[in-house]
């Protein structure tokens, strides 16, 4: 039974860094489309093409009962609420110090899970989010002040660290297909609504990509960085609790990193070296198999 549980937390562990990788891939996609897509619309688009591909692929598998419908909705609202705040604090912040304030979800997310779910975070689980934290600092800042933008990506991480312990909370093995489409579909809801808010020199309706590089860059985005994201990480967290699935997925900037250098051109760098290393550390803290043994007598006590 204890091997059983290792080898599903084993494929849990490797579906969140799948997961993080296929979110590690798009910076350097979504920096060039933008520039020709407005990001409200971009992830409108993004996020109707993702529900209804996965309505369609899972729909002899889907069983909607009112605790999935109403668990859907709560996540879909609070992962499509976070995307609004950190779509709009970007517009007043760098993008990298956007990014490590959006990864503060790795230290707000144990502290959610002591307040909201009265569980005791141990105190490895907690070296390991302050070490993910260090490393994306090292990563993304080059110089911060906090500012108006700094306040809405900040709310908008606690918000995304909200939806992990939600979702660790909520998410069951039988339960994944289903929740993963209705909390698609409330973030199709949220992000059109942004779209379509009348804000000064915006377009009216929602800009559709338009040549078959960019229709290619959206697919890719809705289908993989986002149906199979979804879903991926719905079931992984099932089984992992939310302040580990939380420092996994630390590792996105890291893979974003490898990305930029392997395809987007860029450089590698000592702070990317420095950095990749740190959350990469902190990642081995939470995973060593004693440290697994230790967490579960902690966490059933």
């Amino acid at each position: 039974m204890l091997a059983a549980r290792s080898r599903t937390e084993m494929l849990a562990f490797l579906a969140l860094l799948v997961m993080t990788a296929a979110w590690g891939s798009t910076f350097f996609l979504i920096k060039d489309v933008v520039t020709r897509i407005p990001v409200p619309d971009l992830l409108a688009i993004r996020f109707a093409i993702a529900s209804l591909a996965l309505g369609l692929i899972a729909a002899r598998r889907l069983h909607f009962s009112r605790p999935v419908m109403l668990y859907g909705v709560l996540l879909g609202l609070l992962y499509g609420s976070a995307q609004i705040l950190q779509t709009a604090g970007l517009a007043h912040t760098a993008a990298s110090v956007s990014g490590f304030v959006t990864g503060l979800y790795v230290v707000a997310t144990p502290l959610l899970t002591a307040l909201i779910l009265r569980r005791r975070i141990p105190p490895l689980t907690w070296l390991a989010a302050v070490l993910a934290t260090v490393g994306l600092g090292v990563l993304a800042l080059h110089g911060f002040a906090i500012g108006y933008g700094e306040l809405l990506t900040l709310i908008g991480a606690v918000i995304y660290a909200g939806h992990i312990v939600a979702l660790g909370r909520f998410s069951t093995p039988e339960t994944t297909l289903s929740l993963s489409l209705v909390q698609l579909v409330m973030i199709t809801l949220v992000t059109t609504g942004a779209a379509l808010w009348p804000t000064a020199g915006s377009a009216h309706g929602i800009q559709l990509p338009g040549s078959t590089h960019d229709w290619l860059v959206v697919l890719y985005l809705a289908l993989v960085a986002s149906a199979l994201t979804m879903v991926l990480q719905t079931w992984a967290q099932a089984h992992i609790e939310p302040s580990r699935a939380a420092v996994i997925m630390a590792m996105e900037p890291v893979w974003a990193a490898a990305f930029a250098v392997a395809l987007g051109g860029e450089s590698i760098t000592g702070r990317m070296i420095i950095g990749g290393l740190a959350i990469v550390s902190a990642m081995y803290l939470v995973e060593r198999p004693q440290g697994r043994r230790t967490r579960t007598k902690e966490y059933a006590s």
